[in-house]
């Protein structure tokens, strides 16, 4: 049986707050903490400075994004938006890197998750409340995107909650109990080494990996080109500065970083100096909640591109190019990211941050040189302006990127590697070696023809 309009056209309900929430809640606004003491070590004490540079550097990759997102109001992101500026084999190659990051990125919400589930009540086991958040997470996915919205809200409205709970009593300690000697020391004193900060900042890269999934929306969004490209900047800046903001307060009410119990649970020394057992417990419970509505979002993410991907022939049309009669939801590419997210069941955290890493970094260096392709080849538009805001812009955060994928981990390119192999013998044998073109890219003209003709 074909396919019908009806199961393959997406519902236009996305607002700009909507939109902005769903990055927030990828990117999980309490990501800060998890890497706190990892890069205050290594930076000496200028966490805050270290994601001023990876919040500038990140806000030059988002201004790419919303170029693209003007030139290519479509779903799929950066798979969509190389294919169209380098060709299907090349935007293939880019989907790829990028299944790399989504796939994996619910899985390491659903390792969180268990864990501190699992120290809030001992007497269950970890593998249990993976079940729950897989099942529970696939489920609101297929239900449909409005309600994933909504309980997005929810989520980032409780870390929020924690964050102005948090500084409050974080001033309040420092008013109080702590001698600040500076207040410009997390940012720049005598000791500072920019080395270090670059250092730091290369890894701090992660916590931003979520406000490009705002572009895999555009085919759900009102006014795309309008509210897409706004909704990538305002997710970039406005996480930056909420990380900034609590890396500054923490330095302030907890300088003495030499002191940490241990750099991977640093939080917690911080939490429990400044609001005791009642800050800790409260943290725990808002970064939960936090994994949840970051699994939700990305899992949303990488079922779109499933369909994008099989809309397009790359994957079977038969199997990816469907969505749920009632719900229009990709249900295919949600039951298939469910069973990844099962191998939280007993894959390391360590081996599935380096598998989004060099997935995310890629892709990331390919959206910047599609606004070069698109609009200063492509189009020719090479006056003054055009090349500074076409050339110069997405050049630089071209360059930034390639830095950060250059400082991976060994086990990063191992992997990253071997996926991209996999990937490009899966492309041979779709193309027969490159004798059959590959499938003709979606252009987004056959939804505008239809709404004009009705």
């Amino acid at each position: 049986m074909s396919v019908t309009e009806h199961e393959t056209h997406f519902k236009r309900v996305l607002g700009l707050p909507a939109l902005v929430f769903f990055g927030l809640a990828y990117m999980v606004p309490l990501t800060v903490w998890t890497t706190y003491g990892l890069v205050t070590t290594e930076t000496k004490g200028h966490l805050p400075l270290a994601y001023t540079v990876t919040t500038i550097a990140m806000l030059l990759t988002a201004y790419s994004y919303g170029r693209m997102v003007i030139a290519q109001p479509i779903a799929g992101s950066a798979y969509s938006y190389a294919s169209r500026s380098f060709g299907r084999p090349v935007g293939f190659m880019v989907g790829w890197a990028l299944l790399l990051d989504y796939i994996f990125l619910p899985m390491i919400n659903y390792l969180v998750i268990g864990i501190y589930m699992n120290d809030y009540f001992p007497s269950t086991p970890e593998w249990m409340w993976v079940i729950i958040a897989v099942v529970l997470v696939t489920g609101l996915n297929i239900l449909g995107i409005k309600l994933l919205a909504n309980a997005n809200l929810i989520f980032v409205a409780v870390q929020f909650v924690f964050i102005a709970v948090f500084a409050a009593m974080a001033i309040g300690k420092i008013t109080g109990d702590v001698e600040v000697e500076s207040w410009t020391a997390p940012f720049f004193d005598s000791d500072t080494e920019l080395g270090l900060v670059f250092a730091g900042a290369a890894i701090l890269a992660l916590s931003f990996l979520g406000f490009d999934a705002v572009s895999t929306l555009s085919e759900e969004t009102e006014n795309p080109r309008v509210k897409i490209p706004r909704a990538i900047i305002l997710c970039a800046f406005v996480g930056g500065l909420v990380y900034i903001f609590q890396s500054y307060l923490g330095h302030l009410a907890f300088p003495d970083w030499q002191s940490f119990t241990d750099v991977d649970s640093a939080s917690a020394d911080v939490m429990k100096f400044i609001g005791d057992d009642f800050l800790n417990s409260f943290f725990t419970a808002a970064y939960v909640a936090g994994a949840f509505a970051c699994a939700m979002a990305s899992q949303a993410s990488v079922s779109r591109i499933l369909f994008a991907m099989g809309r397009d022939g790359s994957l079977p049309r038969p199997l990816f190019f469907r969505l749920h009669p009632k719900y229009r939801t990709p249900v295919t590419g949600n039951v298939l990211v469910g069973f990844f997210g099962l191998t939280a069941l007993f894959i390391s955290l360590a081996t599935v941050s380096s598998m989004i890493s060099f997935g995310a970094l890629a892709a990331f260096s390919f959206v910047n040189l599609s606004v070069i392709k698109t609009y200063l080849i492509d189009r020719e538009d090479r006056s003054g302006a055009a090349i500074v805001k076409f050339g110069v812009i997405p050049f630089l955060g071209f360059a930034f990127t390639i830095y950060l994928w250059t400082n991976l981990t060994g086990i990063a390119f191992e992997v990253g590697l071997s996926w991209l192999a996999v990937g490009f013998i899966y492309l041979l044998v779709l193309t027969r070696g490159f004798r059959k073109a590959p499938p003709a890219m979606y252009t987004g003209e056959e939804e505008e023809s239809e709404v004009a003709s009705a």
